[in-house]
């Protein structure tokens, strides 16, 4: 890797260390790990996977974000959690289960770097740091997923928009979300008029600026008073299981 924290010719973008749990490999498990990876651009709507689909590959993103999120039969949806530079997508893959009764689609366009599953589950088998840090990982999404549905049973549409842009915003790297209300909707599982209404009131306060498909948070802290508890809950649990593993910062020079 080059002193500007490219890999070879690839520039920073797209070096697969802007992944934390990637970034929290020893330089030595990262070397072996690199040829395996491949760049895979996300593109805004694209299903990763869909209800029991057999996974073939794991995703660790580096610019995309992905939610989880369930359909019932008669259409409706929720999403249960999101995943970004801080995680990875296919946590079945090494728990044994190999499909998910959810579905995995991006809701931020941008880069994830992808691992097949059997070299995922050599990696998780072997001796190195890669199964406790997957481990970890699980916890915390557990914790988001659980928290995520006492959210959506107890807090106002308001506090739930707050909260999601406040999670997307930790794991994109723009302060500008590209998204329909129709998919926000389908992810908080609320009608698309109440996701109408609570934007317009975050824009009132000039919290967020909003018009037709575009999404500009323009006063983060305020928009924190907006967000219910849920937001520090997930993001203390994620920084207590994971804050002593980060390893490399996104760059490693060369000797």
């Amino acid at each position: 890797m080059s002193l500007d924290g490219s890999i070879g010719s690839r520039p920073l973008h797209d070096n697969p260390n802007l992944n934390h749990l990637i970034a929290s490999l020893p330089d030595d498990e990262f070397d072996a790990l690199l040829p395996q990876l491949e760049r895979v651009d996300l593109a805004l709507g694209q299903m990763v996977y869909e209800p029991g689909q057999q996974l073939k590959h794991a995703y660790f993103p580096t610019g995309a974000v992905v939610s989880l999120y369930y359909v019932t039969r008669n259409g409706e949806a929720a999403a249960a959690a999101g995943v970004g530079n801080e995680g990875m997508v296919g946590v079945p893959l090494f728990m044994g289960g190999h499909s998910m009764p959810s579905s995995a689609v991006v809701q931020t366009a941008g880069q994830a770097w992808r691992l097949d599953r059997q070299l995922l589950c050599k990696a998780f088998e072997g001796t190195g740091r890669m199964q406790g840090l997957l481990l970890r990982y699980t916890l915390s999404l557990i914790t988001q997923m659980s928290q995520t549905a006492a959210c959506n049973r107890h807090h106002s549409v308001e506090q739930q928009l707050s909260r999601w842009l406040l999670s997307t915003l930790d794991r994109a790297p723009m302060r500008e979300l590209v998204m329909t209300q129709e998919l926000v909707a389908s992810m908080l599982g609320v009608r698309r008029e109440s996701v109408t209404e609570a934007a317009g009131k975050l824009q009132d306060l000039g919290y967020i600026r909003y018009r037709r498909g575009h999404i500009k948070v323009t006063d983060r802290i305020g928009l924190a008073t907006r967000a219910c508890e849920c937001y520090d809950v997930v993001k203390n649990e994620q920084h207590r299981l994971l804050c002593d593993q980060r390893y490399r910062q996104g760059t490693r020079p060369t000797a």
